[in-house]
């Protein structure tokens, strides 16, 4: 049944360059499921590359590729949306999955065909492993951050869904992150920005949904990809790439509003933050000190010692 389904229906992906590991990952997997993909991105080198990697009925052969930058503008954008749309007049773009991001990993897919977004950023943007502290942000990180993950997302979704209402069907699959249900030591800036997606996203599902358009919300935790090998995170305290991937598709293909992609404890984390505020943010504040501190030493700041206050992560 999902085979077919995406068989009938074509994805949109956007993706940045230093996190092409997931992204490739998703698009590998959507190819192989028989799924036309456009892939897109600044860097015309990266899109070639990835698209030789991909093997299905549409791959690579019928892969698109189409240039574009997630923060270059509304202008911009607009000229790639509708270039997008062209490439298949009859179908157009049904699924758009938002995965964009600046601080951490992130992709943005759309179903009907797969559009893919690696943006090429400079050595000099690409953010250091090391997490941030709530004073040491920049006015110049701050709106780099919202630039990529909430303006360019959200201008995106506003040009892209007007072709969807027309059709009276569609699908936004929206990747943020396990930061936006619950505090994220060291990822303040980063934390807001999902927490921003999220916001939009829940509350354009209401008028949206009335038209045909669904709403799904993707929250995943530690992700295990080839960019964080230096990390302290153990990998496996990580969900693997391919695994995230695969529970995305199901997702967004179940229709789900929302749906969390972790392993413990970071999953009862989220859950006491969503279910029992008072005292998830309890606990939180009495771990905090020890999460703040593992995050500067780039630690695991979801380890179980460390939640259950017996040693700080390492």
């Amino acid at each position: 049944m999902l085979v077919v389904f995406i068989f009938v229906f074509l994805f949109f992906i956007f993706l940045y360059k230093f996190i092409t590991a997931y992204g490739e990952i998703l698009a590998k997997q959507l190819a192989s499921l028989g799924a036309k993909l456009i892939i897109s991105a600044r860097n015309e080198v990266e899109l070639n590359r990835v698209r030789t990697q991909l093997k299905g009925k549409h791959a690579p052969d019928e892969v698109k590729i189409l240039p574009l930058d997630l923060s270059s503008g509304e202008d911009s954008l607009w000229i790639a949306v509708e270039k997008a749309e062209s490439f298949f007049p009859d179908s157009g773009v049904d699924y758009m999955i938002h995965n964009a991001a600046f601080e951490r990993p992130g992709m943005c897919v759309c179903l009907f065909r797969w559009f893919y977004e690696f943006r090429n950023i400079s050595s000099a943007e690409i953010p250091t492993s090391k997490k941030t502290s709530i004073l040491d942000v920049t006015e110049e990180g701050l709106k780099a951050t919202f630039d990529v993950n909430v303006l360019g997302t959200i201008t995106l979704t506003k040009l892209l869904a007007p072709f969807m209402l027309k059709r009276g069907h569609g699908h936004f699959v929206v990747m943020s992150s396990a930061a936006a249900k619950a505090p994220a030591p060291g990822q303040a800036v980063y934390s807001a920005s999902k927490y921003a997606l999220n916001g939009y996203f829940h509350t354009a599902a209401q008028r949206l949904c009335q038209k045909g358009i669904q709403v799904t919300v993707i929250c995943p935790g530690p992700i295990a990809t080839s960019n964080n090998a230096g990390s302290r995170v153990p990998s496996e305290k990580r969900v693997p790439s391919e695994r995230c991937a695969e529970l995305t598709i199901i997702a967004a293909t179940h229709g789900l509003k929302e749906a969390w992609i972790s392993y413990q404890p970071v999953l009862t984390v989220m859950y006491l933050v969503q279910y029992m505020p008072t005292i998830g943010y309890w606990v939180m504040d009495k771990i905090g000190k020890s999460r703040v501190e593992a995050a500067e030493q780039k630690g695991n700041t979801y380890s179980l010692s460390l939640m259950l206050g017996k040693k700080k992560a390492t």
